[in-house]
């Protein structure tokens, strides 16, 4: 294992990029918050970087957390070559926090990176001890090999009007979610040095490729899951539906469910001043 050396960031917006090697990759990651204690690993969505994830929900968790984001392998400055399965993936992710050598963790996850969580909790049943899923579904979830579809769909839709594609995959098309969605992405481009390396088509099709391939799996045996779970969704999810929520709660010993109104894909980020202060206090300290 080789980590650089940084200080730890007051805020998302301004925490430098570290490196870590571990298992052959050095994968890129951020870190801000208390250190000492459990901390929480942020897994990201398809097609994304350390520039994704919503400044205002990392920096409220990091008021009183150590949190951790990164790239997935061959994703932004990461090294690597990108996986086309969701077990890779997790292997991935599990390969990266034990370059850490962390005994225990939380995991915040949102779609995608939900889909990875869940491989990796059911591998590693005694590393996560509280677990956050987000706009997500379990393997073989009814209509998840559709996601491709409806991307590169709304892909186009958004370059038409010049628009961030997660404007219509995240959000209603209807007042609130207009603007939600617009807050959203000005939220994203608040950092504004250090940024991280753009993510490509390549990465997006391989990337859906093993969303296809999760989607159309066996289901796996939630039941296994003893890490304490809270599931968030919107109520009008069209990447990931919103009943696919509700089956993982009932899959999953003890969980939690809250599902947002008006609100798609990107719930959490609509709802964040709502959202935060509720995933705080689960989180906790």
């Amino acid at each position: 294992m080789s980590t650089s050396n940084h200080p730890v960031g007051a805020t998302y917006a301004s925490a430098p990029t570290k490196t870590v090697t571990s298992g052959g990759t050095t994968y890129a990651y951020r870190e801000l918050g208390p250190k000492g204690g459990i901390p929480v690993v942020f897994l990201v969505h398809l097609a994304a970087n350390l520039d994704n994830w919503d400044p205002r929900i990392i920096d409220a968790i990091a008021r009183n957390r150590h949190v951790i984001t990164f790239d997935n392998v061959g994703v932004g400055a990461s090294s690597g070559k990108v996986p086309d399965t969701i077990e890779a993936m997790a292997a991935d992710a599990y390969t990266f926090i034990s370059a850490f050598d962390f005994d225990t963790v939380d995991l915040f996850t949102f779609s995608m990176g939900g889909f990875i969580a869940q491989d990796l909790v059911l591998a590693h049943p005694g590393l996560v001890r509280k677990l956050v899923l987000t706009g997500t579904g379990p393997r073989g979830g009814k209509d998840i090999d559709k996601v491709a579809g409806l991307t590169y769909r709304d892909i186009l839709r958004a370059t038409l009007v010049r628009a961030d594609p997660k404007e219509f995959l995240f959000f209603n098309r209807n007042a609130a979610g207009k603007t939600a969605a617009k807050e959203f992405i000005q939220r994203l481009h608040e950092r504004t040095v250090d940024r991280d390396k753009t993510v490509g088509i390549g990465i997006l099709r391989t990337q859906l490729d093993a969303i296809k391939k999760y989607g159309r799996s066996a289901p796996s045996d939630l039941s296994r899951i003893t890490a304490t779970t809270l599931i968030v969704n919107g109520d009008h999810d069209r990447m990931v539906p919103t009943p696919l929520s509700e089956d993982i709660r009932r899959r999953i010993p003890g969980s939690e469910l809250i599902i947002y109104p008006d609100s798609g894909h990107g719930g959490i980020f609509q709802y964040h001043n709502i959202f935060t202060p509720i995933v705080g206090d689960f989180l906790g300290h």
